[in-house]
């Protein structure tokens, strides 16, 4: 075992593939109410939700929208870009995609047999911006629970990353010093520049190849490659 005792993980987009599952869940959607026929290019509506989910988050974690709000309004946002002025329609979307997402199971590659091994020599942990009753089922649903000690919710915590509190928070409720935490994320700001700033390691997951606006301790392409670093 190397210097790390402690295994910080993010969740969605980092263990949990959001993109996919989102996509299963929206086709889903699509067809149990039969809106191929308004919103046909279904490829364009998911990047437009994409964008739009993004920007409402960032508004999120400053403050400036609350969480029912935010539900709402990606949706609205989304089928207004689309050109549907409907916000019944949307807002009845909304609704249903946030109970069906989360029984969607799809990981990205590699994550169950990497959790597995890791959790046979470190401490393994969630931390998550997500809503706590979402998360919990996402984590349940795709058989991670297993792998990790303890959840961190940014809405039980009272803190969203990237604010230091929140690393503060996690790091003693686990008696964890900063030298052997180790953060593992998708999200430049919310992972990387969090932890950086607290003062611990990360790992930028970066499957895509993304330019990091800061620079990490490690970058991997795939959750297996973590065995490369500790």
């Amino acid at each position: 075992m190397g210097r790390y005792k402690h295994l910080f993980f993010d969740l969605d987009n980092t263990l949990w593939d959001f993109r996919a599952n989102a996509r299963q869940a929206f086709h889903t959607i699509f067809t149990d109410l039969d809106l191929f026929g308004q919103i046909p290019d279904f490829d364009r509506f998911m990047e437009v939700y994409e964008q739009c989910n993004e920007l409402l988050w960032v508004e999120y974690r400053r403050g400036k929208v609350k969480k029912d709000a935010l539900r709402v309004e990606r949706m609205v946002m989304t089928f207004l870009k689309m050109g549907i002025d409907d916000r019944e329609l949307a807002t009845r979307v909304g609704e249903i995609y946030v109970h069906t997402a989360p029984k969607m199971t799809n990981l990205f590659v590699g994550v169950t047999e990497t959790l597995a091994d890791l959790a046979k020599r470190y401490k393994l942990y969630l931390l998550t911006n997500g809503f706590f009753e979402i998360q919990v089922q996402k984590v349940g649903n795709s058989g991670l629970s297993p792998y990790f000690t303890k959840l961190f919710m940014a809405e039980m915590v009272g803190f969203q990353k990237p604010d230091r509190r929140f690393f503060e928070y996690a790091i003693k409720s686990v008696h964890a010093h900063k030298s052997e935490s180790l953060m593992i994320g998708d999200d430049p700001e919310a992972d990387i520049r969090g932890a950086k700033q607290f003062g611990i390691d990360q790992v930028f997951f970066n499957p895509d190849g993304r330019t990091c606006p800061v620079t990490p301790t490690y970058e991997i392409r795939s959750i297996p490659e973590l065995m490369k670093i500790i």
